[in-house]
């Protein structure tokens, strides 16, 4: 039954192939060639030597990184809590539903709450300036956005500790906070870190929100390849510009897989 199985996986294979390995080819291909179709290695020469891309790249880092870190600031303490509720299959599934929603459709919700206009903006006193088009605003949809991914590893991770190292470290004297410390953290570190890949990898290549919410008004990386192969039409820097992103976010992937051996040692 095994080998027959083991058969079955060139489908998977074949999957990778097609739309994994085969779209990559195609991208290193392109960024080779420029606006009118000569071979050139000038994209890559005018990535590393200009300085928009340089502060677009670093930007995109930054904007990942406030993301990441506003979502963990609020995933960690719910999934916490949230495995001590009864009802923690019922609030789960209101997490998860949120991603069953069309983004542009959330997106465009949160045009009518931010405008000047809108509740969220009157509760806040900024009606006169407004919120709609600020980077506050951007990453605060895109951290509602993201946020179900964070939680749901984590939560994960914290449920499955095993209650006897909760109940052993309480007779053995420590406080709550100790054991959380000592016991629940160290052991929910694979779901921080599985939703850090989640949330933080996304968040490098986002052109959509910073369109709707940002109103162009915040450049990554995502935005720049959505501009070359739509508006200047320069596919080859477009291309460039993906490959670099792509190689960005395995070395985040490989990094962050190491620092979860290490923890798990």
């Amino acid at each position: 039954m095994t080998k027959k199985y083991q058969k079955l996986t060139f489908i998977y294979y074949i999957w990778i192939l097609v739309f994994i390995i085969a779209p990559i080819l195609l991208l290193l291909y392109q960024s080779f060639f420029d606006i009118y179709g000569n071979f050139t290695f000038d994209n890559y020469i005018a990535y590393f030597s200009n300085k928009n891309y340089i502060i677009m790249t670093l930007n995109s880092f930054l904007t990942a990184f406030l993301i990441t870190s506003f979502t963990l600031l609020w995933a960690y303490p719910f999934s916490y809590f949230l495995t001590k509720s009864k009802h923690k299959d019922l609030i789960l599934l209101l997490v998860i539903l949120p991603t069953w929603i069309n983004l542009v459709l959330k997106a465009y919700a949160f045009i009518g709450l931010f405008n000047k206009n809108g509740t969220i903006v009157g509760l806040l006193g900024l009606a006169s300036q407004g919120f709609l088009f600020t980077n506050p605003a951007f990453i605060l949809v895109a951290s509602y956005v993201e946020l179900p991914f964070m939680i749901l590893p984590i939560f994960r991770s914290i449920d499955t500790i095993p209650r006897e190292y909760i109940i052993a470290s309480e007779d053995l004297g420590a406080s709550k906070l100790q054991t959380f410390r000592k016991i629940i953290l160290p052991l929910s570190m694979d779901g921080v870190i599985a939703g850090f890949q989640a949330v933080f990898i996304p968040s490098l290549s986002l052109f959509l929100i910073t369109r709707i919410i940002g109103g162009n008004k915040i450049i990554t990386l995502g935005t720049a390849v959505e501009q070359h192969y739509l508006v200047t039409q320069n596919w080859g820097m477009g291309s460039t510009i993906g490959l670099i992103l792509i190689g960005i976010m395995f070395a985040v992937i490989s990094l962050l897989n190491k620092k979860g051996e290490v923890n798990g040692k």
